[in-house]
């Protein structure tokens, strides 16, 4: 019998990848002749469109600090509602939705997407570009388009009092179908003919310049605060780039935005010699670790369940066992989702990211070279994990023990992150070792637990607790082989 899945969430959006050249070109320039450009069969055009589009930002241009645009566009084969997130250079996510009627308001399914960087302001009409496109197309020998080329002369308006006007020409090359490979060549012929690689990324970046907030300067590069300024922003990046993935509930997403606030949090503590007065930031870490952890846990013990039910017997199974612990488990994984978008929604959740974007507070130590400095840092992290487990190895009672060696995971977990931060792969992988065979025993534990409530449930309705009891033992196996193997681990990564 197949698993319970979660239901997906739908909204009215289309996201493909958009992967496109942007040029800079003198006035009157021309599209060079592209009909002999190898890989191509023909050139077609130019057709020419009319295009209106009304730009949307907060007040203070936050999307557009980050590169993203928000637009409501007529004309050309694509109106509707626009919004482009930056991926990598060159390539963006873009997610479509109809036009509607409301030329002020934003559809609430996009308004949603940039919550994480609009962070509850309004999303207002801030400019409109009014363009002339000529767009270009080479086709493959079946006729598909390979390439659409469009040549832009644009008239952009930046909504003020007065209005700011500017005109300009640009050209786009964007990839429809195949590789990379023909992008380029229909680059190196613009350029031959005098085009230029963009100086903005996109139109309203260029219309509105100096206008938009610059992000702050990086640490002097080679200092110890670089090294860890620099991590720290790949994990606040990781955590935004998952908020919309998160609200959508896709596979991993609640996972990995996570692991992103563990990091950092794990980060701030490590690093506390490097960055000073955090303590109110990693309590607000360790507050959104745990709504999300909520949802995760439940995700990760209900496929661990459908697991366990899927090797056994059909006589082994008696009883509505599937139905609790698969859809009574849902139930309560949909509950904990609730709980995060509400959370995700909320200025105190507003407030974390904004001081997630404001520069760590360096100390003067975090001026000393990366070298030297940040090594004494990790190895210190891992005589952290050695001293918790002489600590616990000295606790007699087994209980109180096993309590104790909780917290030698969760050295060793810092530890490992401290080590990746700095690029130590070994030594990351040294404390992985002891975290991961410590995590399956902690994992086997708190499913026995978890199945020992659902087997109390099972009971007070009358049902046949038989198959509970089988999946206890299987569990308790589990956890148990964890704790035999551990030993053996231990003396290993000691050893090298």
């Amino acid at each position: 019998m197949a698993a319970h899945k979660r239901p997906t969430v739908h909204c009215e959006v289309l996201v493909p990848i958009e992967i496109e050249d942007k040029f800079d070109v003198p006035a009157e320039f021309e599209i060079p002749d592209l009909s002999d450009l190898k890989g191509a069969a023909a050139a077609v055009g130019p057709r020419t469109f009319s295009l209106v589009a009304i730009y949307f930002d907060t007040p203070d241009l936050r999307l557009a600090a980050r590169g993203i645009t928000l637009r409501r566009r007529r004309g050309g084969d694509d109106s509707g509602w626009h919004l482009k997130l930056p991926k990598s250079k060159g390539v963006r996510e873009e997610v479509t939705h109809p036009l509607t009627r409301s030329t002020k308001v934003v559809p609430p399914e996009l308004a949603e997407l940039v919550l994480v960087y609009s962070r509850g302001k309004d999303l207002v009409p801030v400019a409109q570009l009014d363009t002339k496109r000529g767009v270009t197309r080479l086709m493959d020998e079946h006729g598909d388009i390979l390439i659409e080329i469009a040549d832009d002369r644009v008239k952009g308006t930046v909504f003020g009092e007065p209005p700011a006007v500017t005109r300009w020409q640009e050209v786009e090359a964007e990839l429809v179908k195949g590789d990379e490979t023909i992008l380029r060549r229909v680059g190196k012929r613009l350029r031959k003919a005098g085009a230029v690689p963009a100086e903005s990324a996109n139109k309203l970046g260029r219309l509105l310049g100096d206008a938009v907030p610059a992000a702050p300067p990086p640490p002097p590069a080679g200092t110890a605060g670089a090294v860890v300024a620099n991590y720290f922003r790949t994990q606040v990046e990781a955590l935004i780039a998952h908020d919309g993935p998160v609200r959508r509930a896709e596979d991993d997403a609640v996972h990995q935005a996570r692991v992103a606030c563990r990091r950092m949090r794990s980060a701030l503590r490590a690093f506390k010699s490097l960055v000073e007065d955090t303590e109110e930031l990693q309590e607000e870490l360790r507050w959104l670790g745990e709504v999300l952890g909520e949802v995760r846990d439940l995700e990760v013990i209900r496929a661990r369940f459908a697991g366990h039910l899927d090797t056994l017997d059909d006589a082994m199974i008696v009883g509505p066992v599937r139905e609790r612990l698969g859809s009574d488990l849902l139930a309560k994984e949909d509950a904990a989702y609730a709980r995060v978008r509400e959370v995700m929604s909320d200025e105190r959740y507003f407030a974390l990211l904004d001081a997630l974007d404001a520069p760590l507070p360096l100390t003067k130590k975090a001026a000393n070279p990366a070298e030297g400095t940040l090594e004494k840092i990790a190895e210190k992290e891992w005589q952290r994990v050695e001293g918790r487990y002489a600590t616990a190895q000295a606790i007699e009672d087994r209980d109180e023990r096993e309590i104790a060696m909780h917290d030698v995971r969760k050295a060793a977990k810092r530890a490992r992150y401290t080590a990746e931060a700095l690029g130590m792969t070994q030594a990351a992988k040294r404390a992985e070792s002891v975290q991961e065979v410590l995590g399956l025993h902690q994992d086997g534990v708190v499913a026995q637990q978890t199945l020992a409530a659902e087997a109390d449930r099972a009971r007070e309705a009358g049902e046949d607790t038989f198959t509970y009891g089988v999946l206890v033992g299987m569990e308790h196996e589990t956890a148990e082989r964890a704790h035999r193997k551990f030993p053996s681990v231990w003396a290993k990564v000691t050893a090298q």
